[in-house]
């Protein structure tokens, strides 16, 4: 498009300075004469012709034509007047390529090109060869140039709109992979949070209902328990629609949320959860906390509902550049790393989790004597060494 108003206004400008030209070797070399003032006249007239096109452009539409044609009527009258105005042809050229196809092109350089040798022929007063070679050798290169010229524009524009429209397949594959992601990530909230929340509220109904009539005290713990659930998965809805922080972190540290977690689901459940840490303990970012915390909910959900396990552990282990997060258990274990059909979301979930912190997660499981999940995350920001309390 830039290139365009360039030309366009070197066309309009060369058409002006021709003019010019033109008009002052008339006048120096004929004086003010009777023919002399008419020619002017006529000059006027073109150019002011010349200048509605120009100013016009835009909205002349398909009558650029009309006055295509009567701007050459107006000049080829001039140039019979005076014969200096024909080179003002080369730009009326230019024109013509902006606004005719090939034949009309081909038909408007012919005669633009013979009423030049006829002008010059004139001035000459003599048949001269280079007075008829010269024109065609104008007239030829100007329409080769040009021609280059548009079609290396409309390459170009090709080009452009090949772009533009990659472009808009590439934002368009953008929104639909971020709209997939943002549902992963939901359904990995879901699972970690909301899903074993009420599956914890479950065990602990199904308890309380078991000892309703031999034990009514130890069924109202269930039951105060379950309450307590409910409770905290109502502020973790909240706070996962407002996405916050995992609510076990708010005004708590990482190894502080560990160990209520690890105490809630021996209570909930009876299996026997150990938790400790090892290291010296550094600040870590709060989306490396979160998904540690995650990972930990969802391996303990995994040993409540699958393993049948009497005890489990949880390390949590600051070593240099990372820390780890180990969760063990004494249950059945599994041959492979793929649990039955429909419970397979967890560990995929987990290893998705990490990975947004750039973290692994190794599972090592052996059938009857348990399974060992290891997350591990890079630790190599934030590093301000803190004292554990």
């Amino acid at each position: 498009m830039r290139e365009r108003i360039w030309l366009n206004w070197a066309m309009h400008v060369g058409f002006s300075v021709l003019l010019a030209a033109s008009a002052l070797r008339l006048v120096s070399r004929h004086g003010m004469g009777p023919q002399s003032v008419t020619s002017l006249a006529v000059c006027g007239v073109l150019a002011a012709a010349y200048a509605v096109g120009v100013v016009f452009w835009d909205r002349l539409g398909r009558r650029r034509l009309v006055w295509l044609g009567c701007v050459a009527a107006v000049w080829l009258g001039l140039v019979v007047l005076a014969p200096s105005f024909s080179w003002c042809a080369v730009p009326l050229l230019f024109v013509c390529l902006r606004l005719l196809n090939a034949r009309g092109v081909a038909v408007a350089a012919a005669a633009l090109t013979l009423v030049v040798i006829a002008a010059q022929i004139k001035i000459a007063q003599e048949v001269d060869l280079s007075l008829i070679l010269a024109p065609i050798g104008v007239a030829a290169m100007t329409a080769v140039i040009f021609g280059e010229l548009r079609h290396e524009s409309a390459a170009r524009q090709l080009l452009i709109d090949d772009l533009i429209s990659t472009r808009e397949t590439l934002a368009g594959s953008r929104h639909r992979t971020g709209v997939l992601e943002e549902r992963e990530r939901l359904a990995r909230e879901i699972h970690d949070t909301l899903a074993q929340g009420l599956t914890s509220m479950g065990i602990l109904l199904q308890a309380a209902e078991r000892v309703w009539e031999c034990d009514p005290e130890l069924a109202r713990a269930h039951l105060r328990r379950a309450a307590g659930a409910a409770a905290e998965n109502l502020e973790e809805a909240r706070r996962f629609v407002r996405d916050l922080q995992p609510a076990a972190l708010v005004g708590a540290s990482l190894p502080e949320a560990l160990a209520r977690l690890c105490a809630n689901a021996g209570d909930d459940t009876g299996l026997g959860v150990g938790f400790r840490v090892e290291g010296e303990q550094f600040r870590l970012e709060p989306q490396v906390q979160a998904a540690l915390l995650r990972v930990a909910q969802a391996a303990l959900a995994n040993v409540r509902d699958h393993s049948g396990a009497a005890r489990a552990m949880v390390t949590l282990s600051y070593l240099e550049g990372e820390v780890t997060l180990d969760v063990f258990d004494d249950g059945a274990g599994f041959a492979r790393p793929a649990p039955a059909a429909g419970r397979g979301f967890g560990l995929r979930a987990m290893r998705e989790r990490l990975a947004e912190v750039d973290g692994v997660l190794a599972v090592e499981s052996v059938v009857g004597e348990g399974t060992a999940i290891a997350a591990t995350v890079p630790a190599g920001r934030e590093r301000d060494v803190v004292r554990a309390r």
